[in-house]
């Protein structure tokens, strides 16, 4: 086999020697042979020890080879460009005195001080590297990982000596290069790459930059006290900026990736939130057993599930008419200060619609019946019937009869203000924040989302601490000193940077794309963007100087209060030793996990971990700017509140462990599900994987909408396997 495999390639090579261009670019065989045999030259490649080869070609902007060995014990795949640029290389050897490490660039603790692994990645990378791309590795023993062994680096390439968008992964274990990526011009931007050379001065750019930078003055809790101070803070919704370093001109990043979106979206874009149809009932069961809810039910001013769920319906602002109750569950909260805790009591109600489930599940206390928390779901892409200035009028009139003692002022999140294919979700969300001296205060905050097919309250939660001394609002600062102190924290960066653009027709490649619906792609542009080393909160609205943003680098453990009766618990907890999972103290293991949900969990690996209604938006982009590093989804796929199936948890997690290019192989995978006839043909191999390494057994339930206990569960068993 291994003769046979030699002397094809040998031939079909001499062949593309000795044929003229165009006949070689009409065959796929001899294309195959020659980016095999630049590959193989580009690495110093022995390929003896394999005994089967295959190849594959993809066709977007640029030709892309996906090629495939496999022997006994071992396996190796690298993509390239037709040229013989490395793209990515996966390598796996079984070995019998060291675990099988992690290829897809999740974190993991080096054995050794790592001198020999930078060696050999430095190495690498010098082989790989074209003229005019450079890559620095950071850090003297590369990233830390969980339960893992080698080093792993990651960061951005250099061109032409400035700093790009281009991202590059790579892992090394005992000297050998086991998993690189990087982000070429040819996949990743149209248009290649412009000239270094730039006419505007940084000076220039920097003064326009800064008029483009916007602040908002509200109460901030001042970390490790009860004290809420005032500052300037970004504000949100706030667009950004970049100066062209050709022409000198501002473009608007923030309308141009709207653009972007449109267009995708427009075009049928990826991750279109399924509908929820699959029975849950049983599956988000937590708490107490049914012998043990009689018990409570027995006790002195415990109120019944009858009793509740009467109280529910009586308030029309819950929607429940249509609604059955499928199921109760009470759970004690831990008590603090020598206080008892509260008893909660969680009502589930669903119902049917047009074919499609409902659910509605809500949170009470079970000796007042006062409402703690409500969540839903719904199918996406419903008709309208409520408009969003309606919802908000339905949002005030709720919270003025459920909070009438607690002063709110609408406060709008970047989220909100830009949001993630909203016209698809099938409810309004609203956040207020208790205002004080007229300013909002968001450490106090109730979130509330209204039903866009009847009005009624799709979920609602609250975060309040009534203990809260607030600072006076005497001797502030101006605006404009504040913009000026903020401003002074940046310098205007000349750098390669990913830009919206139009496609145009006149270009063979951006024309197949327009074909396809698409109407803009990312082009690499010269230009000066504002950036500064440190983090900066905002301004101090008393002394108008800038407050640095103080983190703490030591990862720490998490705890939950919310993992009892759920399935997901050990590994929940596992995890959540490492420092990965949702700070917030509460977990949620029966929630629909939607897209950033899992991207908080996965960027909890390598930052720290995130309560996922609750942050930032410099937060959020660090968090999917990881997860696009790591493989987890592109940033055309980003669609923030999309709920995600089990299938497509499997593969995005598979992705970002580097089983993707093996996964996606075609014709060689079977699995022993028993409802392995529903697989579609594309989804076999991940459904395969995930089955060998632990993610699923029995059945796969590919289309079900995956939980946050699952998605942790998936996520566990891939560090396992990968440790």
């Amino acid at each position: 086999m291994k003769r046979l495999l030699s002397l094809t390639l040998a031939a079909a090579l001499l062949a593309a020697l000795t044929l003229p261009a165009a006949a070689a670019e009409e065959s796929q065989d001899v294309r195959l042979a020659k980016v095999t045999a630049l590959v193989k030259e580009a690495l110093a490649l022995g390929t003896e020890a394999y005994e089967t080869f295959r190849g594959s070609l993809s066709e977007e902007l640029a030709p892309v080879w996906d090629l495939s060995w496999e022997g006994e014990r071992r396996s190796l795949s690298v993509s390239a460009l037709e040229d013989g640029t490395v793209v990515s290389l996966s390598r796996w050897e079984s070995r019998a005195s060291a675990p099988a490490s992690n290829e897809g660039g999740f974190p993991s603790f080096p054995e050794n001080g790592g001198a020999e692994d930078r060696a050999a990645a430095e190495a690498f990378l010098a082989r790989v590297l074209r003229t005019g791309e450079a890559a620095e590795l950071s850090g003297p023993e590369g990233a830390s990982s969980l339960g893992g062994s080698g080093s792993a680096w990651s960061g951005t390439l250099v061109l032409n000596g400035l700093p790009s968008p281009l991202h590059y992964s790579i892992r090394v274990e005992d000297g050998l290069v086991e998993h690189f990526s990087r982000d070429v011009p040819e996949t990743s931007a149209i248009g290649g790459v412009p000239g270094p050379e730039a006419a505007a001065s940084a000076g220039e750019a920097e003064d326009k930059l800064a008029e483009t930078l916007k602040l908002q003055l509200e109460y901030v809790r001042d970390p490790g006290s009860a004290k809420a101070v005032l500052r300037y803070v970004p504000e949100a919704g706030a667009h950004t900026f970049l100066a062209d370093a050709k022409t000198g001109e501002l473009m608007d990043l923030t309308e141009l990736e709207e653009q972007l979106r449109l267009g995708y979206r427009s075009a049928g874009g990826a991750n279109a939130a399924p509908s929820v149809k699959a029975a849950d009932t049983a599956a988000d069961e937590a708490g107490l057993t049914k012998a043990e809810q009689e018990g409570i039910e027995q006790m002195e001013g415990m109120l019944s599930k009858e009793e509740l769920d009467k109280a529910l319906r009586a308030e029309s602002a819950y929607g429940l008419r249509g609604y059955a109750l499928t199921g109760t569950s009470y759970e004690s909260e831990a008590g603090t200060d020598g206080q008892a805790g509260r008893v909660l009591c969680t009502l589930r109600y669903a119902r049917t619609d047009g074919g499609e489930r409902l659910t509605r599940n809500i949170t009470v206390d079970a000796k007042t019946g006062a409402v703690d928390s409500v969540w839903s779901s719904a199918p996406y892409g419903r008709a309208e019937k409520v408009t969003e200035e309606e919802a908000l009028k339905q949002a005030e009139a709720f919270l003025k009869t459920r909070f009438p003692d607690r002063s709110l002022v609408l406060y709008q999140t970047d989220l909100e203000i830009m949001p993630w294919r909203t016209e698809t979700q099938p409810y309004w969300h609203f956040t207020f924040a208790q205002a004080v001296n007229g300013l909002p205060f968001r450490g106090n905050a109730v979130h509330v989302g209204i039903d866009n097919a009847d009005g009624s309250v799709y979920s609602l939660s609250s975060s309040w601490d009534g203990g809260v001394a607030f600072d006076d609002a005497n001797g502030m600062v101006s605006m404009e000193t504040a913009l000026s102190a903020w401003a002074g924290t940046y310098e205007a960066v000349l750098a390669y940077r990913n830009v919206p653009q139009k496609l145009s027709k006149a270009d063979p490649a951006q024309a197949k794309l327009l074909e396809q619906g698409t109407e803009y792609g990312y082009a690499l542009r010269l230009a000066y963007g504002l950036e500064r080393a440190e983090n900066y909160a905002g301004v101090d609205a008393k002394t108008g100087a800038p407050v640095r943003e103080e983190r703490d680098g030591a990862r720490q453990p998490l705890s939950y209060d919310d993992l009892t009766g759920s399935s997901a618990r050990a590994d929940a907890e596992k995890l959540a030793r490492y420092g990965a999972g949702y700070a917030g103290g509460k977990f949620r293991p029966a929630k629909n996990v939607t897209q950033w949900d899992l991207v908080a969990l996965v960027y909890s690996l390598q930052g720290a971990a995130l309560e996922p209604e609750a942050v930032e938006k410099d937060e959020r982009e660090s968090a999917y700017y990881t997860a696009y590093r790591l493989g987890l989804l592109r940033p055309a796929e980003r669609n923030d509140n999309a709920v995600l199936s089990r299938a497509d948890v499997v593969r995005m997690l598979l992705d970002a462990a580097g089983y993707g290019p093996a996964a996606r192989l075609g014709g060689i995978y079977t699995c022993a599900y028993s409802d392995k006839g529903s697989i579609p043909a594309e989804g076999l191999g991940y459904a395969a994987l995930a089955q060998a390494l632990g993610l699923a057994s029995g059945t796969y339930a590919g289309s079900r909408t995956a939980t946050r206990g699952e998605a942790a569960s998936m996520l566990c068993r891939v560090l396992e396997r990968a440790a």
